[in-house]
């Protein structure tokens, strides 16, 4: 299906750094699985399995005093990716399954004003994802299934700056009118795959913010 008009109109790097992006994330590593569709979702809730990095939205935010980031039991995210066993690329790894989860929190909210959304996004990535939200809150949307994000790739660069592509399949996930409760059945196509490039940096208290981010729907790469 195709849940969301992909995020990139709303969200660009400049096109030195997708190459830039596209080029480190071969060198760094490890799996996980995202997704985003018809209305370019990111979102999520449950890590999916004991190899995924990310925790659930619940504890590891309490545990940290992060934000906690909830999400309806019809819809949820599935990141598959394991850790890479280097403290720095797991950390931005986590905070990058955040990033998409707290900007689905806010689709399913129905508000651009959640603590998640500034928290785990800054610069053009939280201009974008507001412009992404306001644009289901307009049509009263929201979004249910599950979308599953896989093929991580993380390299660094610095102390403070790392790069994350990833894929995601949106062939389960599907936009639902709040109003009229209807679920929009679309078929699984070429577009249900699509393909991030991401730019994170990390705060003075250790969180890794997404900065930027660039996403080609119907990506060969992501395909079955």
């Amino acid at each position: 299906m195709n849940r969301r008009p992909t995020l990139l109109a709303a969200l660009a790097l400049t096109a030195t750094a997708a190459l830039t992006l596209s080029a480190c994330g071969g060198s760094g590593s490890d799996e996980g699985s995202t997704k985003d569709k018809d209305s370019d979702k990111i979102a999520g809730a449950d890590t999916g399995s004991e190899k995924s990095a990310p925790p659930s939205e619940s504890s590891a935010s309490a545990a940290e005093g992060r934000p906690k980031i909830d999400f309806p039991s019809d819809a949820k995210n599935v990141f598959e990716y394991e850790k890479t066993g280097d403290p720095a690329k797991d950390a931005v790894l986590a905070d990058s399954a955040l990033s998409v989860n707290s900007v689905d929190e806010a689709i399913f909210v129905g508000s651009t004003d959640t603590e998640a959304l500034g928290f785990y996004n800054t610069e053009k990535a939280l201009s974008g994802s507001i412009t992404y939200v306001l644009g289901y809150i307009k049509k009263d949307d929201t979004w249910v299934g599950e979308t599953r994000y896989f093929d991580y790739k993380v390299s660094l660069s610095g102390e403070n700056g790392a790069y994350v592509t990833y894929c995601s399949d949106e062939s389960k996930s599907f936009i639902k009118n709040k109003k009229t409760e209807k679920v929009k059945d679309t078929p699984t196509t070429e577009d249900s795959y699509v393909l991030y490039n991401t730019k994170l940096e990390k705060r003075a208290d250790g969180v890794w913010q997404t900065t930027d981010v660039a996403s080609n729907r119907g990506s060969k790469e992501c395909q079955p």
